[in-house]
């Protein structure tokens, strides 16, 4: 099973130079809870619900700040032809909730989330197994 048999359509995104508060508003209007962050047609990173309250809200950061200052960068990109079994162990290995799937120009096409798994995935076990290793505490 590809990718793109189970991931959610993600349409939505964010210019890093956009406000958090422009990027709350964005996930509320869209009932989403991450937005992958483009400059120049180019995926930079992405911004989640919890990166504005973790590292702008907690710090005090005033919401008009650009989102570039609070996203994650370092995102893993997945082909909408990558196996499903080798996303699920990527996310276990990396802890991570959800993954960006591009095409092959390297556009965003949408993404694969945990939810995802443990729903569309042929096997159930799957996304159970990757929800327990992502939900593991690091030290």
């Amino acid at each position: 099973m590809q990718l793109q048999d189970v991931m959610t359509p993600q349409l939505e995104y964010i210019g890093q130079n956009q406000s958090m508060i422009d990027a709350a508003r964005m996930m509320r209007e869209h009932d989403i809870g991450m937005l992958p962050v483009i400059e120049e047609n180019q995926i930079v990173g992405v911004l989640t619900d919890r990166d504005i309250v973790t590292r702008g809200l907690a710090d005090g950061i005033d919401p008009e700040t650009p989102v570039s200052r609070v996203m994650t960068t370092g995102v893993e990109l997945r082909y909408t032809d990558d196996d499903v079994e080798e996303a699920a162990k990527l996310m276990e290995q990396q802890q991570i909730r959800r993954l960006i799937v591009v095409d092959r120009t390297e556009r965003c096409v949408g993404v694969v989330s945990l939810g995802d798994l443990a729903t569309r995935a042929d096997q159930t076990q799957l996304g159970g197994e990757a929800l327990k290793e992502v939900s593991q505490p690091t030290h």
